[in-house]
C-alpha cells in the first residue's frame, strides 16, 4: 500500500538527515523532493504545491533549522499535514434512519457490488445490524446474480426484481420490504455509470431523490489515480454524496486518489477496501494512513484486528494446555487461522513500524502459511497431539504427504518446539495475548 510514495518520501527526508548543518536551502530541497514524490503518486499539482508551502511555513515557524533533530520534526510536520489533507478526523457512517438507507454510486468496474457485500458484512458482524442488500442494476443481469452470490456468502438477504426495469420502484419496494421484515439497514447497489452519461446520471439522481438515503457513498477504484478525483467531483455535483469509498488499495496504487480526493470534493473518505475477501474492509483513519505512508506502521489497527479475533474462553483453555505442556499442532493450527482472519499478510506486516521498509523487497504471499498447514494436515491426530512421536520414518511420510521435504518438516518442528518453550516462559507474565503469540510465529515459513 503506497510503497512507491513511501520510498520516495523516505529519500526526501534523507536530504536533511545527511547534513550536519541544516539550512533553509536543504529544507527547501527536501520539500521539493516531497512535492515531486506527491506528483509521482498522481496528486494534483496545485494540491502538492500548496501542501509543501504549508509545511515550509510551519517548519520555519517551529525553528526546524535550530532543532537537534530537524529530520524527525520535518517528518512530523509532513505527517500532520498529510492527515489534514486526507480529512483530519475519522468520519463515521450515518445509521440514524429506521431503516438506515445507504445508496452506493460510482463508475463501472469500481467495485461497488463487492463493496456493498463487504459493507453489509461489516455492519452485520461488527455493528450488530440486520442489513438488506438491494440489486438496482437493471442493465446487467450478471450484477444481480453477483450480488446474490455475495449475499449467500455472508448470510445476508438480497432483494431483487429481475423483470422490473425501473430502478426507482425497485429501491422503493425494497425499503417497504425492509420495514415489513425487520431490516434496519438497506444497502442499495446501483448500476455503474459514466459521469458524462446524462441519462444514467439522471436515473441515479432520481433514485436518490425518491429514497432520501441517510448516506450516499461514492465508490472509486484507487488505482485510477487523478482520474478518480475528477470523476468524484462530477458525481458530487449531481448527487452531493456524503462520503467516499476507496477500493483496491491493496493493489499497486500510487495513492493520489486517497491524498487528493478530500480537498477536491470536500467529502471524507469513510471506508477502504484492502483485498478480495468479504472481511477486507477498514474504516478510514487519516492519521493512521499518514503514518503508514511515512513508514511508521499502524500498531493501533494491528492491535484492533488482533482483538477482534481474540476469544477469551479459547485463550483460557489454551493457557491451561500450555501450563500442562499439552500445546499441540492442532492448537497451533487454530492460532494460524486467527492470524489469517486478521487480513492479508503484506498488509499486516505494513502495520508493524519499520517492518514494511525492512521487507519491501520480500514477497509476502497471502498463502504464507500454506507449507506449515500442509505439514500439519499430513500428521495423524496422535502426532499432532504429541509431537514427540515424530521419528525419522514418520517425518519422511509427512514430508511426502505434504509435498515438502524432510528439512522443512524438521525446521517446523524445531520452531514449534522453540515457540512452545517461549509460551511456557510467558505464562508467569500472563502471556495469553494473541499479539504475543504472533511474535512466536514470526518467520515460521518453511
Amino acid at each position: 500500500m503506497f510503497d512507491n510514495l513511501s520510498d520516495k518520501l523516505d529519500k526526501a527526508f534523507h536530504i536533511l538527515k545527511g547534513h550536519g548543518k541544516i539550512t533553509e536551502v536543504n529544507v527547501a530541497d527536501t520539500l521539493k523532493e516531497v512535492r515531486r514524490a506527491l506528483l509521482d503518486a498522481d496528486v494534483n499539482f496545485k494540491i502538492a504545491k500548496d501542501f509543501t508551502s504549508r509545511v515550509k511555513d510551519k517548519a520555519i515557524g517551529q525553528d526546524v533549522l535550530t532543532t537537534l533533530q530537524p529530520g524527525q520534526l520535518m517528518v512530523k510536520l509532513v505527517k500532520d499535514e498529510l492527515t489534514e489533507l486526507m480529512g483530519g478526523d475519522v468520519a463515521g457512517v450515518n445509521l440514524s434512519g429506521n431503516p438506515s438507507v445507504i445508496l452506493m454510486s460510482g463508475l463501472q468496474g469500481s467495485g461497488k457490488t463487492t463493496f456493498s457485500g463487504k459493507l453489509a458484512n461489516f455492519l452485520k458482524t461488527k455493528k450488530g445490524k440486520k442489513p438488506l442488500l438491494v440489486a438496482c442494476d437493471i442493465y446487467r443481469p450478471a450484477a444481480i446474480n453477483q450480488l446474490h452470490v455475495v449475499g449467500d456468502q455472508i448470510g445476508v438477504e438480497v432483494y431483487s426484481e429481475p423483470e422490473n426495469k425501473n430502478a426507482v420502484s425497485i429501491a422503493e419496494n425494497a425499503i417497504k420490504h425492509a420495514k415489513a421484515n425487520g431490516y434496519n439497514v438497506v444497502i442499495v447497489d446501483t448500476a455503474g455509470r459514466l459521469a458524462v452519461d446524462e441519462e444514467m446520471m439522471t436515473e441515479i439522481a432520481n433514485v436518490h431523490k425518491a429514497i432520501q438515503p441517510q448516506e450516499t457513498l461514492f465508490v472509486v477504484d484507487s488505482m485510477t489515480g487523478q482520474d478518480a478525483v475528477n470523476t468524484a467531483k462530477a458525481f458530487n455535483d449531481r448527487l452531493n454524496f456524503d462520503g467516499v469509498v476507496l477500493t483496491k488499495l491493496d493493489g499497486d496504487t500510487r495513492g493520489g486518489a486517497a491524498i487528493s480526493i478530500k480537498s477536491v470534493v470536500d467529502k471524507p473518505i469513510k471506508f477502504i477496501g484492502t483485498g478480495e475477501k468479504m472481511e477486507a474492509i477498514d474504516v478510514f483513519y487519516p492519521a493512521r494512513m499518514a503514518e503508514r505512508i511515512l513508514g511508521m506502521g499502524d500498531v493501533v489497527s494491528l492491535v484492533e484486528r488482533a482483538q477482534e479475533q481474540y476469544d477469551e474462553e479459547e485463550a483460557r483453555k489454551l493457557q491451561k494446555k500450555i501450563a500442562k505442556n499439552e500445546f499441540g499442532f492442532d492448537d497451533f493450527l487454530t492460532q494460524i487461522q486467527q492470524v489469517k482472519k486478521m487480513g492479508n499478510m503484506k498488509d499486516l506486516v505494513g502495520m508493524i513500524p519499520g517492518a514494511g521498509k525492512a521487507l519491501k523487497d520480500v514477497e509476502i504471499e497471502d498463502d504464507a502459511f500454506k507449507h506449515i498447514e500442509a505439514i500439519i494436515h499430513s500428521m495423524t491426530p496422535a502426532e499432532r497431539t504429541k509431537p514427540a512421536l515424530l521419528d525419522a520414518k514418520r517425518k519422511t511420510r509427512i514430508a511426502k504427504g505434504s509435498g515438502t521435504d524432510i528439512q522443512q518438516v524438521n525446521q517446523l518442528l524445531k520452531q514449534f518446539d522453540q515457540m512452545s518453550k517461549m509460551m511456557k516462559m510467558m505464562q508467569g507474565a500472563g502471556g495469553k495475548n494473541l499479539m504475543r503469540m504472533m511474535g512466536g510465529m514470526k518467520g515460521m515459513r518453511p
